[in-house]
């Protein structure tokens, strides 16, 4: 079968987590016999066509715009324009493949000209980032995202949450969703022997010092603010023999000045962006792993942890419970609650039997429901589907 695949991220161009999903899954997709065309945005020095792991990745450029949305439509003109080009000149293309509402428009348009049938894989929605639709730029996300998954022969997400709140707020049919999870690579996540871990980690803190650390963007719905409340507890248990360490872009300055007013601030460290190799490096010498989110429709951040074989404490919302097990893969505690997060986090440091089994458990989880060749069958079930229904219909 052949597929053109649309996608605003892809590496090197990495903003969120649709690049790593888009990059480790269509590999699988071509294993399996699938040719896959991959149009996405140019980034760097990256060349404009290459063949990567199989997929034939064809990057356009976006000119310069006068704000995100503008850029968007500019994003969206180019892709449509070189995806017509490419279903035009290499032909016999079965279906398109669309990634989130930021390539809707480009989607839907070669839907139609071309009369190929579009799936749509919703990785989030604006609503449920917001919990609420509140201004004029939410209102006009949350109607692309409607668009899409109306014009969308099947939709697939990530979690059976994640089915609830595409049903609920985009007004699709229930049984117009597949849930499949996402995936992970476990093998690339080096071992503490496997490097000089004893010096990477005093770069972030001191030996008798535990690691508590949050990854992901510095945005409220990921609940910062809940971490923060629950850090005082942890300390006056722990003292100084604990560092929270935060990873991830995005503004700081309020998150720091919260830390301050609790008088906490000498335990908390903000790194910023971190690479892909000290990322994985760090994860090694980590000793907990907290997502407390308020609004997470999978929590691929988690199966991370799984791989690093570092104990995971995760807030019960969205799609963190269908990944994280309580008491068998990791510890679940109430969203929004800082008392709860903290007793979690405590329950991972203080007890190394514990945490081994919750740890083993989880990598052995990886194989059983998170890796990729498993979720790309599930995939091209989709795929066989909507291509066996399609010869049944007159456009």
């Amino acid at each position: 079968m052949k597929i053109l695949v649309l996608s605003w991220e892809f590496p090197p161009r990495i903003i969120g987590g649709i690049a790593r999903h888009v990059a480790e899954l269509y590999p699988e997709l071509v294993k399996l016999g699938h040719e896959v065309h991959l149009v996405t945005v140019k980034s760097g020095e990256a060349p404009m066509y290459e063949i990567v792991n199989g997929i034939e990745v064809h990057r356009v450029p976006v000119g310069p715009s006068q704000n995100f949305f503008h850029w968007i439509g500019n994003m969206n003109e180019a892709m449509g324009r070189h995806g017509g080009k490419l279903i035009t000149e290499e032909k016999n293309f079965d279906l398109i493949h669309a990634h989130d509402w930021l390539v809707a428009d480009a989607a839907i348009a070669l839907k139609h000209i071309f009369k190929l049938p579009l799936i749509a894989t919703i990785h989030a929605t604006e609503n449920g980032r917001h919990n609420g639709i509140y201004n004029h730029s939410q209102q006009y996300i949350h109607e692309k995202e409607k668009e899409l998954v109306y014009n969308s022969w099947r939709v697939i997400v990530c979690s059976n949450y994640m089915r609830g709140d595409v049903t609920r707020t985009l007004d699709s049919p229930w049984d117009k969703i597949d849930v499949i999870y996402n995936g992970i690579c476990p093998g690339k996540k080096p071992r503490r022997d496997e490097f000089d871990s004893v010096h990477f980690r005093r770069h972030f803190a001191e030996d008798r010092e535990k690691i508590v650390y949050y990854l992901g963007r510095m945005t409220p719905e990921k609940g910062l603010s809940v971490l923060i409340h629950a850090a005082p507890k942890v300390i006056e248990e722990m003292g100084d023999r604990v560092k929270f360490i935060m990873i991830g872009g995005g503004k700081t300055d309020h998150w720091k000045q919260e830390i301050w007013n609790l008088g906490i601030s000498e335990r908390f460290c903000f790194t910023g962006f971190m690479s892909e190799e000290n990322l994985d490096k760090f994860q090694a010498i980590a000793d907990c792993a907290v997502f407390p989110s308020l609004y997470e429709p999978f929590g691929i951040v988690a199966l991370e942890s799984f791989a690093a074989r570092v104990p995971v404490v995760v807030s019960d919302t969205g799609g963190l419970p269908e990944v994280v097990e309580h008491g068998r893969t990791g510890i679940v505690t109430k969203v929004g609650n800082p008392n709860s997060l903290a007793l979690g986090i405590l329950e991972a440091l203080r007890d190394p039997s514990i945490v081994q089994e919750l740890v083993h458990n989880a990598y052995q989880e990886l194989d059983h429901k998170f890796c990729w060749c498993r979720i790309a069958k599930q995939t091209d079930g989709v795929y066989q589907r909507v291509a066996a229904e399609r010869l049944q219909v007159v456009w």
